[in-house]
């Protein structure tokens, strides 16, 4: 099914409304960052001052900042179709990265294909869709979801030095950093709509490739502020015997904290570029502009270096999950708000349709709830947990309690988040907490059971791609 053809299907078969009666211009444009293995602490806004991230700073101060921000599944590609669809891996179908072969090529699995994406709707109302950076949702050669500007990097990783983009279909070799040049891919596409589709209004998604690995290149200008840092915001634990073995070198060294720092104000410096774009198109003020994650990272926290499959078994620690949230859109969010609620990045595809005033057919599978009275400056009666599921992992999180259940032969963990926000000692087998693990349990078991999801011991039986083993992390 061509694209144009997807999206008249989509909108008459699926719900999708456009908003042609209300004037495009009376939209906001939306510029959606997105970071890769990049935890909430590694930010000065989040409290690591030492981290040089003066544009997000920028960004928290002119709008609102989410202090309970979580990304249901710790690895990139299935959170990444969990933003997309506002569905959890039992439902989407994608339980771990995707592999090169499922990435690109001739036998990609374009995974969200059949399903509906937020972008969809908003190409189907009339938004101008650009991407500049990471895709990493299968076929990542082909323009898709309703994005008319493609710029990106087949596959998950590979170098930060000299990387071949595929843009709008075609290989292009360039010269340069990569993070660098995904800004300026952003920058081009502002350009070209300016010059091109000024009366519509656009949505860029850009996604860094940083602060994920390799740690073998960043330019000297992110990493020269790193010069003399003591990388106090890097945890010296003693190492946690279940680290992954395919991380395991980065632990306790100080370069690669320096690689990750600077990888970091990469970021921050071309977030900064397009902000400046905005600034000089005279359309910062007409734009909503969201920072947030993929997922979170362990940099010493819990003695690990990496993410949920940054141990064996995969874990779901808080450094894991949590990620930075931020949302700015000037006369329209408070500046400088905070908010604690408990949101997942499964609330991501109804906030941004609800705050854009679009509409899609309900789905059962879709699990999440709209923030966006939340930005408003509305106090909405909210939920206190979240779920969360990772190939053989699935857990319950509320605001002082952490169950983590594991398939067999896994053990499973829970945490007194009150008592132990660090996540030091596992209770599930102190008897003080048994009325509390059973009634976690319940809960747990029966949400996945009522929304469809197979039993835990069962869960291979909700993705068709390959769930990597752990002696490897290449995502």
């Amino acid at each position: 099914m061509q694209p144009q053809n997807r999206r008249t299907f989509l909108m008459a078969g699926l719900g999708i409304t456009a908003l042609s009666a209300q004037p495009k211009r009376t939209r906001p444009n939306v510029v959606f960052f997105m970071t890769d293995d990049h935890g909430a602490w590694a930010t000065s806004v989040y409290g690591c001052g030492e981290m040089r991230t003066p544009n997000l700073d920028r960004l928290a101060r002119g709008g609102m900042r989410f202090d309970n921000a979580f990304a249901a599944t710790p690895v990139c590609s299935p959170s990444r179709v969990t933003y997309f669809t506002g569905k959890l891996p039992y439902a989407h179908g994608v339980q771990d990265w995707l592999v090169p072969k499922e990435s690109y090529g001739p036998n990609a699995t374009q995974v969200l294909k059949n399903q509906v994406s937020f972008s969809e709707v908003l190409a189907a109302n009339g938004y101008h869709l650009g991407l500049s950076g990471k895709w990493h949702m299968g076929g990542d050669q082909n323009m898709q979801e309703g994005f008319s500007s493609w710029y990106t990097v087949a596959g998950g990783g590979g170098p930060y030095k000299d990387p071949e983009f595929v843009k709008n279909g075609e290989r292009v070799k360039t010269t340069g950093f990569k993070t660098d040049l995904v800004g300026d891919g952003a920058v081009d596409f502002l350009t070209q709509h300016q010059a091109t589709r000024a009366a519509d209004p656009f949505f860029l998604y850009v996604p860094f490739y940083a602060p994920h690995t390799p740690y073998n290149y960043q330019p000297e200008k992110y990493r020269a502020p790193y010069a003399d840092s003591k990388f106090d915001c890097f945890p010296r634990a003693p190492q946690n015997p279940r680290q992954n073995t395919g991380l395991a070198k980065n632990y306790l060294n100080e370069e690669s904290m320096r690689a990750y720092s600077a990888l970091v104000t990469g970021i921050d410096t071309n977030v900064g570029k397009v902000l400046q774009k905005l600034e000089e198109m005279g359309a910062l003020e007409n734009t909503l502009v969201i920072f947030t994650a993929d997922q979170g990272w362990n940099a010493g926290h819990h003695g690990v270096w990496g993410k949920g499959n940054g141990t064996v078994p995969r874990n779901m620690y808080e450094e894991s999950i949590r990620v930075p949230m931020i949302w700015q859109h000037p006369g329209h969010i408070a500046a400088q708000s905070r908010s604690d609620a408990m949101i997942s990045n499964y609330d991501f595809f109804p906030t941004i349709l609800d705050y854009l005033d679009c509409t899609v057919a309900p789905d059962k599978n879709r699990v999440g709830q709209s923030y966006a009275p939340i930005l408003r400056g509305g106090t909405p009666h909210w939920r206190d947990r979240l779920f969360f599921e990772y190939a053989e992992v699935r857990s319950i999180r509320t605001r002082t309690m952490k169950l983590v259940m594991r398939a067999d032969p896994w053990p499973s963990e829970m945490y007194d988040l009150e008592a132990d926000p660090g996540e030091a000692r596992n209770v599930i087998n102190d008897g003080k907490y048994a009325s509390v693990r059973a009634s976690l349990t319940k809960e747990l078991e029966g949400y996945f059971h009522a929304h469809g999801a197979p039993p835990l011991n069962e869960w291979k039986k909700s993705t068709r791609l390959t769930v990597t083993q752990y002696k490897s992390i290449s995502d």
